[in-house]
């Protein structure tokens, strides 16, 4: 290809791909649905987008590479030891049981229906175990179904895509090392495989400690030095042995997540932003490597197979693994139509193809296809179908705001009470035991003590939260910790304004929307509490008090719409007016 065929074709894939992801973003949609027939369109009309042409040998590496990076990026989000409880339970069973039910019947159902050999259809079962959160997660935000049922399925797909590469990875050793003849021999390399993996694993998750327990470096370069790590560990094994480098960048992604002394960064902005962009350029490169013509003996058999999956083999594991819970009806129905498949399969389908088919196995050529068929119809049939079934089930969580609030000094626990007798469900989180115990005695939800820190680290504490409202008296702390949240709940992150002479370091200079406007600081609600003050709740159309301020406006429908240093939102009829008020409390504290 002429330089600037080259070119053209790189930043084609390029916008392509994010162009992708920002259509889906806009539509709230998972992007799988936008990124496959883009990149499968892209490559049928455009020479120039095919990868194979661009890159050659390269290829193939290059993808294993990007997986692993992206198995890394998961195993950093499982920290086993917030998977608690009956969530616990559940989830469990879904992976061991989930992979042992469908990897069997995948591989079953691919001989007759795929008509491949017995070795290329125990791959393409072991492909075909992963679901992944790159696809649970933005079908379940667009669903919103109940919080419980929620951490169970997000769980299962952050659990299930580093299990289902390292069994890929050594689904594909196995057979590529087994020949029928030489039993003992096909064990020993498959052995060695998992040996070189775990062995490349130890080495990077060393190497991480040393950087960030010896060397201590910062939050950017702690990033990059991650990435190269990853990148660098997985190469050496895949040159030792082939394949074996997702093993190893799975073991490191779990060390760092649970290993104690491992002192990672608890925001990620440049990692987050890479895997993100390597999941758009994966998929548009994978699709468009998949022509009509490989499809056009596997289309029907392939929806054939991603029909009995869906139909049958999914709602078969979802009431074994339920079996004997608590869970209701609707929602282990909704488990059973919850297994949409994405990038994991894709990725592994793409790198394990081409060597299957380089060994001479049977029907390896239709794995490709055949899983890029079996991902657009589940995500597709789960998109579209998701939303209705989970109204019918009756698992839907109320469209009422579920608002956050952190702090518990006197005012701010008035404030929750005060938005409960709303209506509206809130959550409080307070680090003192004292003001801990003080949100208990008002009948308050109380958020666990490790909430924050959890949300940090990618785990889903924060699922069902709608709003977070920083209100301690640690203006640098509602500063940090609100640039921190962002982006970790489903609404709006605000804190409290720092006071204009607040010597503080971070607070007076960090932007975004303050709740109140300036002129409401702690030191003024402490102030006028001390005072005698309220935090009251009555009907929108009342006149307000003089002296008083308002707060928040409770919708009719339950939305929670603040006041903030920008607006003032408008009440309707209907509304409840949330403001503090004079006069409010009798000499014992308590609102009269």
């Amino acid at each position: 290809m002429t330089t600037n065929q080259v070119l053209v074709g790189v930043g084609l894939i390029v916008v392509l791909a994010v162009g992708s992801q920002i259509l889906a973003s806009r539509l709230r949609i998972p992007a799988l649905i936008v990124l496959l027939p883009v990149g499968f369109a892209a490559g049928a009309l455009i020479d120039d987008v095919d990868p194979e042409r661009l890159l050659g040998a390269a290829f193939s590496p290059l993808v294993s590479l990007a997986v692993a990076v992206i198995l890394y990026d998961a195993g950093l989000g499982l920290d086993l030891a917030r998977l608690k409880g009956h969530t616990r339970r559940v989830v469990v069973r879904l992976i061991w049981i989930g992979v042992l039910i469908t990897g069997l019947l995948g591989t079953l159902l691919s001989v007759p229906l795929l008509g491949m050999s017995w070795r290329a259809a125990v791959m393409i079962g072991a492909i075909l175990v992963v679901s992944g959160p790159t696809v649970v997660g933005p079908l379940l935000s667009f669903v919103r179904p109940k919080d419980r049922l929620q951490r169970v399925l997000v769980w299962e797909g952050s659990l299930i895509d580093p299990v289902g590469g390292v069994l890929g990875a050594l689904v594909f050793h196995a057979v590529v090392s087994s020949s029928g003849r030489h039993l003992g021999s096909g064990t020993t390399q498959f052995l060695i495989s998992m040996g070189i993996g775990a062995a490349g694993g130890a080495v990077g998750a060393g190497l991480l400690w040393v950087l960030f327990r010896v060397l201590r470096i910062g939050e950017v370069l702690g990033t990059t030095a991650q990435l190269a790590a990853v990148i660098g560990v997985a190469a050496m094994c895949d040159v030792l042995r082939e394949d074996t480098g997702l093993i190893a960048a799975v073991m490191m992604g779990l060390a760092v997540a649970n290993l104690s002394g491992m002192d990672v960064p608890a925001r990620r902005p440049f990692f987050e932003t890479l895997v993100s962009l390597i999941l758009g350029l994966l998929f548009i490169s994978i699709s468009a490597t998949v022509t009509p013509h490989s499809l056009r003996h596997v289309v029907l058999p392939a929806l054939g197979l991603a029909a009995l999956l869906v139909l049958v083999v999914r709602p078969l594991v979802a009431a074994v693994s339920t079996l004997g819970t608590d869970l209701t009806r609707g929602e282990r129905g909704f488990i059973g139509w919850m297994a949409p498949r994405g990038i994991v399969a894709a990725a592994t389908a793409s790198t394990f193809s081409a060597g299957l088919v380089a060994k001479g196995i049977g029907g390896a050529s239709k794995i490709l296809p055949a899983t890029f068929v079996v991902i657009t119809a589940t995500v597709t049939l789960y998109g579209l179908t998701a939303a209705p079934l989970a109204r019918r089930l009756g698992v839907v969580r109320p469209s009422r705001s579920r608002p956050l609030l952190v702090g518990g000094d006197p005012w701010v626990v008035d404030l929750g009470v005060a938005l409960k007798a709303a209506g509206l469900e809130v959550l409080m989180w307070a680090g003192e035991e004292e003001q801990r115990e003080r949100i208990r005695r008002a009948g308050i939800e109380l958020a666990p003590g490790e909430l924050l820190g959890a949300a940090t680290g990618g785990a889903a504490e924060l699922e069902g939260v709608t709003a977070v409202y920083f209100l301690t008296a640690e203006d640098d702390f509602n500063a940090l910790a609100a640039v921190i949240l962002r982006g970790s709940v489903e609404g709006t992150v605000h804190r409290l304004s720092a006071p204009a002479d607040s010597q503080g370091a971070v607070a007076p200079f960090i932007g975004g929307e303050v709740l109140f406007g300036p002129d409401l600081t702690w030191p003024t609600f402490s102030r006028r509490y001390q005072e005698g003050a309220a935090v009251l709740g009555q009907p929108a159309g009342d006149a307000l008090r003089p002296g008083s301020d308002l707060l928040f406006l409770v919708r009719r429908d339950g939305r929670l719409d603040p006041v903030t240093g920008g607006s003032t939102p408008s009440p309707r009829p209907g509304d409840t007016a949330v403001l503090l008020g004079p006069g409010g409390r009798g000499v014992d504290g308590a609102v009269e």
